[in-house]
């Protein structure tokens, strides 16, 4: 547990009382032995701060002048297994479930074997470079012709600050940066508008006139059921603050919209006035103010430092690159009365447990000897469509022409919406994402060929950002993940949480289930970690009470 409450005091220096004398005065108990340095110090904290005080150490030589060593983060892990196992085990997927599954039970004294039917671990977590090769169902390949140091991040993109994603990232020293989710200066276009508008224009008058109506509304009694005379006061003082209105309870817009010329030597030259709130409604801007309601998009959020596909090689490589084989795929799975068989391209594979980490659609399909109602329950969740593209730029315009960087601009076109890059900023070049879209849309797009999903997406754009959005176009790369080949969906939804998510919470024999398809955070990298997680605490119980 971290404490930022400072370091305690030394004990040769008890810490004053919280009516100690102010700076200037004798401290307590001194008489008239003047000023002492640590009192002088301690006046000039509580004056001005933490910096003031530290400048002050420096000017009497109390400062360090380097730190005597290079600061080393906490690595204990917040999570771990109770005791050692001996027992074999064999992951089937080196996704971001089957690596941590492998991880925490190898730290256990487990011998395990990771399976892998792709060429790369880390399951939907890709990140795409110069060179990377990318397949899908029918044969169609793409090979990333990036410059160097320019990524994309196909899949999983973001991390919210609660997730235990983070955890794992401290663990296992992946940098992290911040991952911008939302943007004032991106932009909200849907085609009841005009012309895109930035968000925090739309944000300002819609607030503008809820607050409005509402403020009215309460002013002329039509509340009086529900609120009392100090309630309406207090609303109305509330209300007055969120949608910045006149004293007469109107919007008439604010600077809070925007400016065309901001402030410098001038005093800046605000946006002129709003739309009428019928203009607004019908644009449907309500989408620029809902992206970080939900608990799992609240800004702060984060990412690894050059790429999401730094939590899954760090797993990798704390698991041991030798106990993971790539490009196997398996072939079939059975419980034996003292172990399980896992057969695949490569032969058979004998150990004492297994924990199946593939898409359940993918799994229903193995043969096995798992049982019906198993094969029932891997059939009852539905994949989902998702495709993104990514577009690389000759130059960071977003930055030097739209004054954006990082965030997501949101619109009601098929692209769903555009990622500006969280990172390199102000370097020559960089990626945009220009569509993260699921379900019908995806479908769409996944339907076309690569060209045509670059040219619809161009098209799509110019509407928000001009000709350049086509014309500085360097090269690019669209995934499908309904056509990735091992994977053939971005997730899954589950028409309920009973019946066969139940089912599969428990072990069919020797095999255990883990994934993020089997928690409440589908689609998330936190739901395989707690899934895994989960897995490999129930696998451990067994081991040991087998074994005592």
């Amino acid at each position: 547990m971290s404490d930022d409450s400072g370091p305690a005091p030394a004990e040769s220096e008890p810490p004053a009382e919280s009516g100690s004398a102010p700076a200037g005065t004798a401290a307590a108990g001194g008489g008239g032995g003047g000023l002492t340095r640590r009192a002088l110090l301690v006046g000039v904290g509580a004056a001005g701060g933490a910096g003031a005080m530290f400048a002050a150490m420096g000017a009497l030589g109390l400062a360090p002048e380097s730190q005597e060593r290079d600061f080393v983060p906490p690595q204990r892990s917040d999570f771990s297994l109770t005791g050692r196992g001996a027992a074999k085990v064999v992951v089937l997927g080196g996704s971001i479930a089957g690596l941590t599954c492998a991880y925490e039970l190898g730290k256990a004294g487990y011998d395990c074997t990771v399976l892998e039917a792709s060429d790369r671990v880390g399951g939907r977590t890709i990140t795409l470079r110069a060179g990377d090769r990318l397949d899908e169902l029918g044969g169609e390949t793409q090979t990333a012709a990036f410059e160097e140091g320019t990524y994309f991040n196909a899949g999983a993109g973001r991390i919210a600050q609660w997730m235990v994603t983070l955890d794992y990232c401290r663990e296992l020293g992946v940098p992290i940066e911040t991952f911008v989710n939302n943007n004032a200066s991106a932009y909200v276009y849907t085609r009841g508008m005009a012309a895109p508008v930035r968000a925090r224009t739309a944000r300002a008058d819609l607030y503008g006139y809820v607050a409005e109506l509402l403020a009215k509304a309460s002013d002329t009694r039509a509340l009086d059921r529900r609120l009392t005379a100090e309630d309406r006061e207090r609303l109305a003082e509330f209300l007055r603050r969120f949608g910045d209105l006149g004293p007469d309870l109107t919007y008439r817009g604010s600077t809070r919209r925007g400016f065309e010329t901001y402030p410098g030597v001038g005093e800046g030259v605000p946006l002129g006035a709003p739309p009428s709130l019928r203009a607004v409604l019908a644009a449907g801007t309500g989408r620029a103010v809902t992206i970080d309601f939900g608990y799992d998009q609240a800004m702060p959020m984060f990412q690894p430092v050059g790429g999401m596909d730094a939590i899954a090689g760090a797993l990798a490589d704390a698991v041991g690159r030798d106990r993971i084989r790539t490009g196997t795929r398996v072939t079939g799975i059975k419980n034996l009365p003292d172990g399980v068989e896992v057969t695949h391209q490569g032969g058979t594979l004998r150990a004492d447990y297994c924990i199946a980490t593939l898409p359940p659609h993918l799994l229903a399909r193995l043969p096995h000897n798992l049982g019906a109602q198993v094969t029932a329950a891997l059939r009852t969740p539905v994949p989902v469509a998702a495709g993104k593209i990514g577009l690389e730029y000759r130059r960071r315009w977003w930055e030097t022409d739209d004054r954006i960087y990082g965030g997501v601009t949101e619109t009601d076109l098929d692209i769903t919406h555009i990622w500006y890059p969280s990172h390199g900023y102000h370097s020559r070049t960089g990626l945009v994402v220009g569509y993260y879209n699921t379900a019908e849309n995806a479908e769409l797009y996944g339907r076309l060929s690569h060209r045509d999903r670059r040219t619809r997406a161009l098209t799509q754009g110019k509407k928000i950002h001009g000709e350049k959005y086509r014309t500085e176009l360097r090269s690019s790369v669209s995934i499908a993940w309904q056509r990735r080949p091992h994977i053939e969906g971005g997730w899954v939804t589950w028409p309920s949480h009973e019946g066969g998510f139940a089912l599969l919470q428990r072990p069919a024999g020797r095999v255990y289930f883990a994934g993020d398809w089997l928690t409440h955070l589908v689609a998330w990298q936190a739901g395989a970690m707690e899934s895994a997680r989960r897995a490999v605490t129930e696998l451990h119980r067994r081991v040991l009470q087998a074994t005592s």
